[in-house]
This record gives C-alpha cells, sequence and structure tokens, in this order.
C-alpha cells in the first residue's frame, strides 16, 4: 500500500463540518452573482432564512470574495471555486479561491476617497467577518484562498426563529 502525499498537506477545510457546499464558477460578473445566489439558497436550507441579519451578512461576505476572485483573480479560462462550511451552530467559513497568485490581497488600513467606486470590498469583509485572510493554495498549485469566518451568538436564535428585533 503506498501512501499519498497530498494527504500529508494541511486542509484549509474544518476536519467535521455540519453542513458543507462548495462549487466552481466562471470568472465573469454572471459567476460572481451566481455564487452569491447559491450560497444564499444553502444557507437557507440550512437554517439560516433568508433575510435574517447572519444571511444578509453572510451573503454579503460570498459576494465581496466571489467579486474579487472575478476582478483580481482572473485568468482567463481559469474557473474560481467557493467553499462554505458551518463548523457549529455559530459559525460559517467562506472560502474563495483563484488561480491568480501574484495580485495578493492587502488589509484596508482607511476607506478610499470619496472620489472612488472601488476599493471598498476588503472593507467591508474586514468589518462583517469575525475574522478573515488569505493563504497560496495547497499542493502547489498556483493562486490564493482569500477565507471569512463569521461567528455569531444570534445565530442560535434566527436558526430558531427568534431573531432580534
Amino acid at each position: 500500500m503506498t501512501t499519498n502525499p497530498a494527504d500529508a498537506e494541511p486542509t484549509t477545510q474544518p476536519p467535521h463540518p455540519t453542513h458543507h457546499f462548495e462549487m466552481r464558477f466562471s470568472s465573469t460578473p454572471r459567476g460572481a452573482r451566481l455564487a452569491r445566489r447559491l450560497c444564499g439558497e444553502r444557507l437557507h436550507a440550512w437554517g439560516i432564512p433568508y433575510g435574517t441579519e447572519t444571511h444578509d451578512t453572510l451573503t454579503l461576505l460570498v459576494a465581496e470574495l466571489a467579486a474579487n476572485a472575478v476582478r483580481h483573480g482572473r485568468v482567463p479560462g481559469r474557473d474560481f471555486h467557493v467553499r462554505v462550511t458551518t463548523t457549529s451552530p455559530t459559525t460559517v467559513r467562506i472560502e474563495v479561491t483563484d488561480t491568480r497568485g501574484e495580485c495578493l490581497p492587502e488589509p484596508v488600513t482607511r476607506p478610499p476617497g470619496a472620489d472612488r467606486t472601488d476599493g471598498r470590498g476588503l472593507l467591508l469583509v474586514a468589518a462583517l467577518a469575525s475574522r478573515w485572510g488569505w493563504h497560496f493554495r495547497l499542493c502547489g498549485a498556483p493562486g490564493k484562498c482569500v477565507w471569512a469566518e463569521y461567528a455569531h451568538d444570534g445565530l442560535n436564535r434566527e436558526v430558531k426563529g427568534l431573531s432580534r428585533p
């Protein structure tokens, strides 16, 4: 019996996710919109209902990370990959992987000027996510993975229909 060297690589995925969704999307604005909509549908199916603060925040995080993958991580002919997992009733992890490793996300220290219409995506991610970061893709594949985790004690209340006013 031989061992698989890929098994020795660290995974970004939690060991036992409660829920798991992943899919590849075309690196186009349409692909980013589809990623947001399908992830929103999955969250609703997992018991995080449409219209709740948690659902809205999570779909916004997916939308921003997917839009960044399309805008800054696009390589013609290559898709981006989205993975959404829940590891507990209160934590959701979103990972968006693209194939462009030379264009890396930088933490935003202050908002862009009022005359700019871009540059606020990671500022929103940093403000909404409990934590976020990035790493190069595993196994030496080209590109990077940008991730965000959202932990909220109100998630249990919203899932049980007791959302805050």
